[in-house]
């Protein structure tokens, strides 16, 4: 037995380092580029004083403070507002997922594969693995917050100074540290890895609802939203009036969560929570036996909650449509931002919200596929086969259940964004015309999914590069006109060669082949499931 609590701690950080060095790059590199991206595309779209003013002027739709941020500066708007407005948010929600997810992978996930146990068998302290934990979460978030400096410095533009950019990655940095407290905090209460990353996405939502309300309440920020960790970096004022002290609220609330964790953690066994896991039924419905039942029970809590948050996401900004007139009198550029081009400039506006919109099917059609991954190294899958389930049955079953649940996300998405455009504009066909803009994006929206099929089938090593597909999809869907992308890099994308319905002819060749190709990459997966191995930890 080691003498200090603390012993390892710095072999069990390098360790943690060296494991997620891929991970920790990618995050970086990703919030650089958006963050660039997203600088140099609002430089484009509002160039002037007046299109800054006309923006500015926007933002006491409660809608759209709801969606972003507090309102600050809006008399003689500025560039650096827009950006402590409108893009801070977003990106602290990055951030926090980001931070989240590797609390829990080195906490309760180290715990529940029985690594954490075999760790302790070695000569280390007991606080060692937590300790390394929120070191490795610590060199993240400080990554992430460096790549957000970087990102807002880049473009060189006066209108971002050195500080306020700083400040902008310190917030970030911050923001990913409480969010990461709180995922080590509920790791101790619960033996589940899923409890504990599904509690912590709810801290998150709750976060956002309750500084969205209270933002609205007061457009630079009611007493309801200093209750959120996003309004304490939202409250630096970047760019506008900057002031430090709110972060010292974060690094408060940080430092007390990971004290009362390690309090929790002394008082339970390795494996176990403080919250006892309630005995399940002495037997299983008939239906849990089926790969499609199993699916649809494990599957339903995420497509609910990307499904109500895709919905009411979907309806204000659908209701934005209304003030489309305003917005390109005021700010004629805007059209060439968001590519509006035909004569019907309303139906337009409503498909593009309308492929933002869409991320969450797609996100969730994708997880919902590289489950299979976990399944089967966590060694249920093994046990539906030994039941009687074919390789084949068992693939085709699950992805049935994914495929179901993508639809019914795509047709909600559209009827939300119906809905908004229709209460934005009275024009009540709007909801139908949505509804069928979206049905046409499926194809491409299952082709993302096809291809983690092909990679879990196949090479179930490769299933990251799924989510390399997603992001590249999100990136050539935001910032792909913006950004002046070649078209053969933004043909690499499925979404491009979909019909952008009211405005553009339904033509059935791309969708044709779009769905040929993603039946080709189901084949691939299918196939390579039935050869290989089953995987099992």
């Amino acid at each position: 037995m080691s003498g200090s609590p603390f012993t390892g701690t710095a072999a069990l950080t390098r360790l943690n380092l060296r494991l997620d060095r891929l991970r920790l790059v990618i995050w970086a590199v990703a919030i650089l580029l958006c963050v660039w991206g997203s600088v140099i595309a609002l430089d484009e779209a509002f160039p002037t004083q007046e299109s800054l003013d006309a923006r500015g002027a926007l933002l006491g739709n409660p809608a759209t403070i709801m969606m972003t941020g507090p309102a600050f500066q809006m008399e003689h708007y500025t560039f650096g507002a827009m950006l402590a407005n409108e893009l801070g948010l977003y990106l602290f929600i990055a951030v926090a997922i980001m931070a989240i997810l590797l609390a829990v992978r080195h906490t309760r996930a180290e715990e529940e594969s029985g690594r954490l146990e075999l760790i302790r068998s070695l000569p280390v302290g007991r606080f060692a693995p937590a300790t390394a934990s929120i070191i490795t979460v610590a060199v993240a978030s400080v990554l992430a917050g460096a790549a957000t400096t970087l990102g807002l410095l880049l473009p060189g533009l006066e209108a971002v100074p050195v500080v306020d950019a700083v400040a902008f990655g310190v917030a970030a940095a911050a923001t990913g540290m409480v969010f990461a407290g709180l995922a080590t905090l509920f790791a101790q209460l619960t033996e589940n890895t899923r409890g504990v990353t599904g509690m912590s996405m709810a801290a998150l939502a709750i976060a956002f609802l309750v500084r969205g309300v209270g933002d609205v309440i007061n457009h630079s920020g009611s007493w309801l939203s200093w209750l959120s960790p996003f309004a304490w970096a939202q409250q630096t004022r970047m760019f506008v009036d900057l002031r430090w002290w709110p972060l010292l609220v974060s690094l408060a609330v940080t430092v007390a969560l990971f004290a009362v964790a390690v309090a929790f953690a002394r008082r339970r066994d390795i494996g176990a929570g403080l919250r006892p896991t309630r005995p399940g039924p002495a037997t299983a419905p008939d239906r849990l036996g089926s790969p499609v039942g199993l699916a649809a029970r494990l599957l339903r809590g995420g497509v609910i909650a990307w499904g109500i948050g895709a919905f009411f996401f979907a309806v204000a900004m659908g209701s934005l449509s209304g003030e489309l007139d305003d917005m390109l009198a005021s700010n004629p550029q805007l059209e060439d931002w968001i590519a509006l081009e035909g004569t019907d400039l309303t139906g337009e506006f409503a498909t593009i919200i309308l492929s933002y919109v869409l991320v969450a099917p797609l996100v969730t059609s994708v997880s919902g596929v590289l489950r299979l991954k976990s399944e089967e190294e966590d060694g249920r899958a093994e046990q539906l086969l030994v039941a009687g389930n074919t390789r084949t049955g068992y693939l085709l079953g699950w992805l049935a259940t994914v495929g179901i649940q993508t639809v019914l996300l795509t047709v909600l998405s559209g009827l939300g964004v119906g809905l908004g455009v229709w209460a934005g504009t009275g024009e009540s066909d709007r909801v139908g015309e949505m509804l069928l803009a979206a049905v046409v994006f499926l194809p491409a929206i299952l082709l993302v999914a096809a291809f983690a099929v092909a990679c879990y089938g196949a090479a179930p090593r490769a299933t990251g590069l799924a989510w390399l597909l997603v992001v590249w999809v999100v990136l050539v869907l935001f910032l792909g006109e913006l950004l002046r992308l070649p078209d053969w890099v933004r043909n690499v994308s499925p979404f491009t060669h979909t019909p952008l319905l009211p405005g553009a002819d339904l033509e059935a060749a791309p969708l044709l082949v779009v769905g040929g190709i993603a039946l080709a990459l189901l084949a691939i997966g299918a196939l390579g499931f039935r050869r290989r191995d089953i995987a099992s930890r």
